[in-house]
């Protein structure tokens, strides 16, 4: 049953990821870009001093939504995530090194799209005569086309919203936590999923503002835990970082030397496999992090616009940038040699039909390999072990802002039923479970199927309000 669900997915998310997502989400980027004037460029050292000025890990309780940093780590628990261990790796064995070059491309251009996505969000943002704020893609949907197309637009997103972040992407999540733990610890996978599922369950229990309190906490350490182990991976082996890079940006236009077929097919590979692992990482012009800026207490919707641009920042070309680079560099140059295959040896070990030093290679364990291999000798026995636990950070919490992001969707499709939200945390608390002892490859193609979806209405109500966010970024 797996088996067949698995090929009827991924058939359709062929045809989703190769034509419809890199149109609508490369288009979309391009239309933000020249319309706001590379509001990325103009406003981008704006922007971090907002962040870095902003930065508390004890942000305390507000008297209604968030604080900026609270909103913006909660965007980022959301986006750095598998997609940036897992994504990114899986996106460089099947795209080769070139697909990053792909990846920084889409997030260039997606630092225009989330803006516009944040300054809408604030802009339909409502706030309930107790204080409690409401806001996301549902609102602006709806501002944009407020008869019944809106309506169905807006119905469509929060169906998919509630799949795709409160159930499918969950499963992801909880799958490669399980999987890195499992590997690493020998921990088995259904013991994992226990302990995880407990664990959201209390925090889904406190609302918007325990996640905030967490994420706001786990976010900077994280992050610079993850950097730290990336730069001594570097360190240690920077005779092969210069060729790494240069790796990155002669497959993004040659792959075929790589990955075999012609070079449409295989340009064709890399750049969708940049732009579907982009999204997911990213997840700008997706609609998952408005969720998050929408509870931001800021002056006027620029400010957390250009708040959210950082968080595509930080997400792509710091965290996702640095697994690329220990990957390839790790894997890809000198001793480990995958860029100096023949394109059918490497389709072989990069699809695990064949052994990579002794490993059926993954997109999983690529990572763990990669600093099993880079790290100096007297360290290398804790690889496995250091990106387990990087990824149950980062996992988890993609899991706890993914699950908040879909209640809100739940709560909508709703009309705030009590009830309801209850059956849905409970559902997803199942979900979490399941991602544990489902299939990989199965979990994957679900996750970004319902991803997918929700790009479709997102990106059409922010090109239907384009002058809302035009008039944001002037001021």
């Amino acid at each position: 049953m797996q088996e067949v669900l698995l090929n009827l997915v991924a058939n359709a998310n062929k045809y989703l990821s190769d034509y419809i997502l890199i149109i609508l989400l490369v288009g979309t980027g391009l239309f933000f870009s020249f319309k706001t004037r590379f509001v990325q460029v103009r406003c981008f050292g704006e922007g971090m001093k907002k962040v870095l000025g902003n930065v508390k890990l004890r942000g305390g309780k507000q008297a209604g939504g968030l604080s900026s940093f609270q909103a913006l780590a909660t965007a980022i628990a959301a986006q750095v995530g598998t997609g940036n261990i897992v994504g990114a790796s899986g996106a460089i064995l099947i795209g080769g090194p070139g697909a990053i070059f792909w990846m920084w491309i889409i997030a260039f251009l997606g630092m225009a799209t989330i803006y516009a996505e944040a300054t809408l969000a604030q802009e339909t943002r409502v706030v309930d005569a107790d204080g409690e704020v409401h806001g996301g893609p549902v609102y602006y949907i709806k501002k944009a086309f407020p008869n019944g197309f809106g309506t169905f637009l807006a119905v469509f997103f929060a169906i998919a919203a509630v799949l795709a972040l409160g159930f499918m992407g969950s499963m992801v999540q909880s799958n490669s936590i399980a999987e890195s733990t499992n590997t690493a610890f020998g921990i088995p996978t259904y013991v994992v999923g226990i302990v995880l599922a407990i664990i959201c369950a209390i925090i889904f229990l406190g609302g918007i503002q325990r996640i905030a309190s967490v994420a706001e906490k786990i976010v900077p350490f994280m992050a610079i835990l993850f950097l730290i182990g990336g730069f001594v991976v570097l360190i240690t082996n920077l005779s092969g970082l210069v060729e790494a890079i240069g790796m990155i940006f002669k497959f993004a236009f040659t792959p075929a030397a790589l990955i075999g077929g012609g070079i449409g097919y295989a340009l064709k590979t890399a750049i969708s496999q940049g732009v579907k692992r982009g999204l997911f990482s990213n997840e700008a012009g997706m609609g998952s992090t408005p969720h998050a800026h929408a509870m931001a207490n800021v002056e006027k919707p620029h400010d957390q616009g250009v708040a959210a641009m950082m968080g595509v920042f930080i997400d792509t070309f710091v965290v996702l940038t640095m697994t690329a680079l220990v990957v390839i560099t790790t894997l890809y140059t000198g001793k480990g040699g995958l860029g100096n295959m023949s394109p059918e040896v490497y389709s072989a070990v990069t699809s695990g039909k064949e052994l990579f030093q002794g490993i059926a290679l993954s997109k999983t364990n690529a990572m763990q390999t990669a600093m099993t291999n880079g790290l100096p000798a007297f360290m290398s026995g804790i690889g496995n072990g250091f990106v387990a636990i990087c990824l149950l950070f980062f996992a988890f919490t993609t899991i706890i802002g993914w699950n908040f992001f879909g209640k809100i969707n739940a709560q909508y499709l709703t009309k705030n039923s009590k009830v309801a939200t209850i059956i849905y945390s409970v559902i997803a608390i199942v979900f979490i479970f399941l991602g544990t002892i489902a299939s990989n490859d199965l979990v994957w193609e679900l996750t970004d199927f319902f991803n997918y979806l929700m790009v479709i209405p997102n990106v059409i109500a922010l090109i239907a309000l384009y002058k809302l966010v035009v008039k944001n970024s002037k001021k």
